[in-house]
């Protein structure tokens, strides 16, 4: 919960926080967590994980689940293995439109890669598309304003070295890979799951796991945005993502294979710290949820 939900909110099957329950179970990180702000899932993650989830599967409250929402996941995936590109645009390999995840470089836009085959994989962080209206950026929501809908199709693994956005709509974190769920409070809004994605791809890449894209299994019904405003909180985004990727590979090449995958994930924050990407006090909070998490380092 936030300050803007109703203080009576309750709902059957749902283990709700409400502020005040933040306050009391986690008071040190529900006081530097900033309120009315998106990353305050942070505490979500965090109860699920200390509740022994085996795997966590996070969504928005504009997505309206599809019957096969949350079904048959396995850490172990069976679909076509794409390489051949540094950045691919999953997205073409479910519609023939021309559209793009949000946070994509705009020059990788046309950049896909091409299938190496069908293979077996590991992928503790897998991907979910979303029909209607998928997330995209501000300037694609300014060009074209028709609903899309997704191919149904096998899943699209990425090869290490192959960087997508992923986003935090529909998306599956096995326990393994719950270090980089964190995700950041003082960066843009449009950019805070973004990156955190590409941290989330670094660290993947280091234990050679792979991140997987998969068919539709909500249908987004979105919220009233103000899309110039998106667009200019995504405008770091469009300058930067490129150079943050480069940074975090060159941060890569420094780590030993043994490393927890939570130090990892510091290292990382750490590194677009010293970039002046993320702010001092964005590692400070990071490390509190850390932890809390007990997640060893």
């Amino acid at each position: 919960g936030d300050k803007k939900t109703p203080v009576e909110w309750q709902a059957d099957n749902i283990h709700y926080l409400s502020v005040e329950a933040q306050k009391r179970q986690y008071p040190k990180l529900a006081e530097l967590l900033p309120y009315h702000h998106y990353c305050r899932k942070n505490i979500g993650y965090l109860y699920a994980i200390q509740q022994g989830a085996d795997c966590i599967l996070e969504t928005d409250d504009d997505n309206l689940p599809l019957p096969q929402f949350g079904q048959n996941l396995h850490p172990e995936v069976q679909g076509d293995l794409v390489n051949g590109s540094d950045w691919v645009n999953v997205y073409r390999y479910f519609t023939d439109r021309l559209i793009w995840p949000r946070g994509n470089p705009l020059d990788t836009i046309h950049d896909t890669g091409h299938i190496v085959g069908v293979s077996r994989e590991t992928c503790p962080i897998q991907q979910f598309l979303a029909d209607g209206d998928p997330d995209v950026d501000a300037i694609y929501r300014l060009l074209y304003q028709d609903e899309v809908y997704f191919d149904h199709r096998p899943p699209i693994i990425l090869e290490v070295g192959s960087w997508c956005a992923f986003n935090s709509q529909n998306t599956v974190f096995w326990k393994e890979a719950f270090p980089a769920l964190y995700l950041p409070s003082h960066v843009s809004f449009r950019m805070t799951d973004i990156w955190r994605s590409f941290v989330a791809q670094i660290v993947l890449w280091s234990e050679q796991k792979k991140l997987c894209f998969s068919s539709a299994t909500v249908q987004q019904i979105r919220n009233q945005h103000d899309l110039m405003h998106d667009f200019s909180d995504e405008v770091t985004g469009y300058l930067n993502n490129r150079r943050i990727c480069e940074i975090l590979l060159n941060e890569m090449q420094t780590w030993k294979k043994a490393m927890p995958m939570a130090q990892k994930v510091q290292l990382a924050w750490r590194a677009l710290y010293q970039h002046q990407f993320i702010e001092k006090r964005e590692l400070d909070i990071l490390d509190c949820w850390i932890d809390m998490a007990r997640i060893p380092v």
